[in-house]
């Protein structure tokens, strides 16, 4: 019986075994293989991180506690865009929580939901970015944005947003 879900589960095994191939199913190269099952998910799912325990013949808390170990790891899906809003104390002091109440109300996330639901955005607040001159600072995935203000965060947003339609109209 070969349905949408048949077929979505097979791809997804797919990608986990070409990594533990590239791996050479090493339990001791759990780190990178988890890294890069993150990569192409997003995320660890459950399922996925109980067939590399079978797959490497390790215990499936042995995974889970590499999983949870490591602050890189999510075991809940990341939108595709993650915005990390620094709340450090330059940042703070120079105007981070009106950036969060910004992007809170724009993606209409609740004060415990960090992901929208269509998985395009999730946000994260960080203690420090390290970037205290050009505060108050936005990275989205790997982009600094610097002397951030709710306007600039809203029209961000907005961008992203534009090149997202863009993109769903060419592939359609």
């Amino acid at each position: 019986m070969h349905n949408d879900t048949h077929v979505a589960a097979v791809r997804k095994f797919a990608a986990v075994c070409a990594i533990l191939e590239k791996y050479e199913y090493k339990p001791e190269k759990l780190v990178p293989i988890l890294q890069q099952v993150q990569e192409e998910y997003r995320y660890l799912p459950e399922d996925v991180m109980a067939y590399i325990a079978t797959a490497l013949r390790i215990s499936p808390a042995r995974v889970y506690g590499v999983a949870t170990f490591y602050s890189h790891f999510a075991l809940e899906p990341k939108g595709k865009y993650v915005i990390k809003v620094c709340d450090g104390t330059a940042c703070h002091v120079k105007g981070s929580n009106p950036l969060l109440k910004e992007i809170r109300g724009k993606l209409s996330l609740g004060a415990k939901q960090h992901t929208t639901n269509d998985l395009l955005f999730t946000l994260e607040t960080v203690s420090c970015l390290g970037a205290c001159g050009i505060a108050p600072v936005v990275v989205v995935n790997e982009e600094v944005h610097s002397l951030m203000t709710p306007g600039k965060t809203a029209a961000m947003i907005d961008a992203i947003i534009g090149k997202e339609m863009v993109e769903d109209e060419q592939h359609a």
